[in-house]
């Protein structure tokens, strides 16, 4: 399933998702020279969140194999700018589109729902604390973490509590078959959040690569524990679904 769009107007200019748009869409063709070699490892060996490496885990050196013939050598020391630099790459073309067409479909209404600039630190303090979370759950991994999904998942966390009875219209492919259809907020959000804590625990003790699910836990739920502190209400109300307190 695939969410496509959403029943939920937005009143402000939502600035700031368009430039976080277009910060990650310029990273990936200038630092990340549009996924191809040597540059896209490098952007990932050098601005990549590497948990172990930042920890001090593992010993300086050791070389990391991200497959296809690409690997990273860790270093004694990484900066702990990579906490913020890794949520603005990412690992591939579906990863960056995918990642930008959830926050187009949910960062617009939640940025109406606060304005501008607490949209901004509201989505930059989700991302940190998914990285954080991630980190903790895997704390010796030696492979780069990027990507903007846990600062996603944190408005994403905060629209289940903001909108949680707008209508979001999905794609299903079936075979060759495509069909559309509508479910509430609540459940769309709710389904993706139960899918990561059960990719998060199905990851315990695993090795090798794959999805950061626990950052997409800590983002999730660091924007439902937020978003109070952060919304304005005068701002949400404009909205004809927000919480279970209005009707249509």
């Amino acid at each position: 399933m695939f969410p496509i769009r959403d029943e939920n107007p937005h009143f402000l200019t939502p600035g700031v998702t368009i430039a976080i748009v277009a910060a990650n869409a310029l990273c990936w063709i200038y630092v990340q020279g549009l996924g191809g070699e040597p540059t896209l490892s490098a952007s990932l060996c050098e601005l990549g969140l590497i948990p172990g490496e930042l920890l001090g885990n593992v010993r300086p050196g050791t070389r990391v194999d991200l497959g296809a013939g690409i690997s990273c050598v860790l270093q004694d020391t990484t900066g702990w700018y990579t906490l913020l630099s890794s949520m603005f790459l990412h690992a591939g073309w579906l990863h960056l589109l995918s990642n930008m067409w959830f926050l187009w479909i949910f960062g617009n209404n939640v940025e109406d729902s606060m304005g501008h600039l607490r949209f901004l630190v509201f989505y930059v303090t989700c991302g940190l604390a998914a990285a954080v979370l991630q980190i903790v759950f895997d704390p010796t991994s030696t492979l780069p973490m990027v990507g903007a999904s846990g600062a996603i998942g944190g408005v994403m966390g905060a629209y289940i509590l903001l909108y949680p009875r707008v209508r979001v219209h999905m794609l299903v492919i079936l075979g060759i078959f495509p069909f559309t259809f509508d479910v509430p907020a609540y459940f769309m959000l709710g389904y993706w959040f139960l899918l990561q804590l059960l990719g998060g625990a199905a990851s315990l003790g695993a090795t090798g690569g794959g999805v950061a699910f626990w950052a997409h836990v800590g983002g999730f739920a660091d924007g439902m524990l937020l978003i109070s502190a952060f919304e304005r209400e005068e701002y949400v109300r404009r909205h004809p679904f927000y919480g279970w307190r209005r009707g249509p």
